[in-house]
């Protein structure tokens, strides 16, 4: 088997536009691609592309997945099949084993430490609460513009002064020692080795992954000594990786994709202040300089960046650093730089939504404008100057992947500054062959360093069959259960971990708590002893609560489903979480009450409807029976029948049928 770890690098890396695009043609509309489906004849394109969700949907044929699914449909892989051809595009090495109890382990290790982190989050966040966190924390917040929305929806919080008190909290709630010292959230004295705080008397920043899951923190003292450090983050862990790692891009992704465009800051307030205002495609590479692995996560979701760090010395210079590896990386990039003495964070603070958007589209440049006027400024009328100015520019251009690009900038170039293109592609061409030989020599002592075992027998040839591509097909078992189990599942994978809260004086108003719309269908469901009557929903409907137990969330469930192994899954959650239903019916939900509101009214209604289903269902087979049956029998069916017409005349009132 592959590794979960390889799996996971595969997918993460894997864009469904890149891949989707190497066998049609897409054309952006909007935050969507869209092209003529592959998989059936049309003139009109309604094969849609959305990059911020990973996933494809043709509404002609209704086809729709993720990047490994959509290789497996074109090219009939399977599973395993499809993600080597992924690792063979992204030139990710694969190598196979057997799982074994190590593997297991590291995988239920990953997920205690997922666990341990999204306690701390909740505990923090709740210290704002306290008389010490809201006189301390929250009147900080205040004072740096931030919002008590801004604060609440990206859970900043607050490390109490006392060195014990998140150690005690999470020892108490049970979490072990190993695990919060993994994390970085707890540290041990030197002196007896117990326990204490690594995170006290300092502001908290959560720091999320991509989909949404806590995995570190950064930590701001309020103190201006210079022997405190002014930022403590968490150490790097099996979840949590510096270079890989951007501040915000959670938030931040969907705006990203809309806009086409990311601003890549520094610092976590940068990020927060730019959000608030309303510039919410904007990330920080906090606690790291910007790293390749970065740069990679933002192409996920858009291939342009503008770098808007600070106007001084440091800012200048992060600047030019981060440059050359956007553009290896095959992207666009720009610059803007804020005006000395201010930084993204202040003046976003400063200014309004209108005034910070025409100041960076009156100062935003591309890297060959921004490098000519910083550097001819040092180079004066200085030929030996100007030449390694021009030669500078000429070896960012080299770096560009795109050979059609960099023709371009090289016209650019040349122009500006008056230079034959002829003495520019001679210069990019040596710092390309210098390149390409050192990365080759590079790769000579990486693979004189690594051990190779024997090579894995070639698989023998795929036996995959795509599934069928209507749920009709699936719904010829059972049929009268099968519509209302279609829409119960649909409730669970659009809005799965969506709160309903019931009025007081309704009868499903819970005073400890609202359930999830998952948790709410799950316990009707328990309650009655009941389970899906049809074998792929059923199945979908398990592998939905494993990942759902598991605390993951409602994204992180439906983005596993989607890349799962089991066909049947994969397809069911593909239609049912599909595009289709967001643009129809949520257009029609949001003209006419909020969605949460809608999910309460309808999803106990749908599951009286379910009920109503079911009878109906038992009803048919008893009057099948009814038929044949002795009179001692008929007797007891007939009055089964009754009691059934007496229920679903009862459930009908409930619903509004009858009165």
């Amino acid at each position: 088997m592959i590794p979960q770890e390889t799996v996971q690098l595969i997918l993460d890396t894997a864009r469904v536009e890149d891949v989707v695009g190497d066998f049609v043609t897409l054309k952006r509309r909007g935050s969507s691609l869209w092209a003529c489906c592959p998989f059936h004849n049309e003139k009109t394109p309604s094969f849609h592309v959305e990059p911020s969700r990973g996933i494809y949907k043709c509404f002609g044929c209704g086809k729709s997945g993720t990047a490994v699914g959509f290789v497996m449909e074109y090219e009939k892989l399977s599973y395993t099949e499809a993600l080597k051809y992924l690792a063979r595009k992204y030139h990710i090495e694969v190598k196979e084993k057997e799982e074994t109890a190590e593997d297991i382990a590291a995988r239920q290790r990953n997920e205690s430490l997922m666990a341990v982190s999204e306690f701390a989050f909740n505990f923090y966040k709740d210290q704002l609460k306290t008389e010490e966190g809201r006189s301390v924390a929250v009147q900080y917040f205040h004072s740096r513009g931030l919002e008590d929305e801004t604060i609440d929806k990206y859970g900043l919080g607050w490390a109490p002064k006392s060195k014990n008190a998140f150690t005690e909290a999470a020892k108490a709630a049970g979490y072990k020692d190993e695990y919060l010292t993994e994390t970085g959230l707890c540290a041990q004295w030197d002196t007896d080795g117990s326990l204490h705080d690594r995170f006290y008397d300092r502001v908290m920043f959560p720091i999320h992954s991509v989909s949404g899951r806590v995995i570190a923190f950064g930590g701001r003292t309020l103190f201006t000594d210079k022997t405190v450090a002014k930022y403590v983050n968490s150490k790097e862990s099996e979840i949590y990786v510096k270079s890989r790692s951007l501040y915000g891009i959670y938030f931040a992704k969907g705006a990203i994709s809309r806009a086409d465009k990311c601003y890549l800051v520094e610092g976590y307030l940068d990020v927060l202040s730019m959000h608030q205002l309303g510039i919410v495609n904007t990330v920080a590479s906090s606690g790291t300089s910007l790293t390749v692995e970065q740069i990679r996560l933002i192409k996920r979701f858009t291939e342009n960046i503008t770098i808007m760090y600070d106007g001084d010395s440091a800012g200048i210079h992060a600047a030019l650093r981060g440059i050359d590896m956007v553009l290896r990386e095959g992207m666009n990039v720009k610059v803007v730089l804020i005006p000395d003495g201010d930084d993204p964070d202040s003046y976003a603070r400063k200014h309004s939504l209108e005034e910070v958007e025409a100041f960076i589209a009156a100062n935003e440049q591309d890297f060959i404008a921004f490098k000519a006027d910083l550097l001819l400024g040092e180079a004066g009328n200085d030929p030996l100057k100007r030449a390694n100015l021009i030669n500078d520019i000429a070896d960012s251009v080299a770096g560009i992947p795109d050979a059609v690009k960099r023709s371009v900038y090289v016209d650019t170039v040349a122009e500006k500054f008056r230079i034959e293109s002829d003495i520019l592609f001679d210069r990019i061409r040596r710092t390309r062959e210098k390149t390409v030989d050192e990365e080759r020599a590079q790769a000579r002592r990486e693979a004189a360093r690594r051990e190779y075992g024997p090579q894995p027998a070639p698989e023998a040839a795929s036996t995959y069959i795509p599934p069928v591509n209507e749920l009709r097909v699936l719904e010829t078992q059972n049929p009268i259960l099968a519509p209302s189990e279609k829409e119960l599942l649909g409730f669970i994978l659009t809005d799965g971990c969506t709160r309903l809260v019931f009025e007081s004086d309704s009868e499903f108003y819970d005073p400890e708590g609202a359930q999830t719309v998952a948790e709410f269908i799950d316990a009707a469901f328990a309650a009655d002893s009941i389970e899906f009557a049809n074998d792929a929903y059923r199945l979908t409907y398990d592998a939905y609560f494993t990942l759902y137990d598991e605390g993951k969330s409602q994204e992180e469930i439906i983005r596993a489903l989607l890349n799962g192994e089991d066909d049947t899954i994969r397809f069911v959650t593909s239609q049912l979480s599909d595009l289709k239903y967001e643009l129809s019916v949520k257009k029609f939900q949001a003209a006419l009450t909020t969605r949460e509101s809608w999910l309460t009214n309808f999803v106990p209604k749908a599951i009286l409807a379910y009920h109503d289903k079911r009878l109906a269902s038992e009803q048919q087979s008893l009057l099948r029976e009814l038929a044949t049956a002795g009179p001692d029998r008929q007797r007891e069916i007939l009055t089964t029948l009754e009691r059934i017409n007496t229920l679903k005349k009862k459930i009908n009132i409930k619903l509004g049928r009858l009165k």
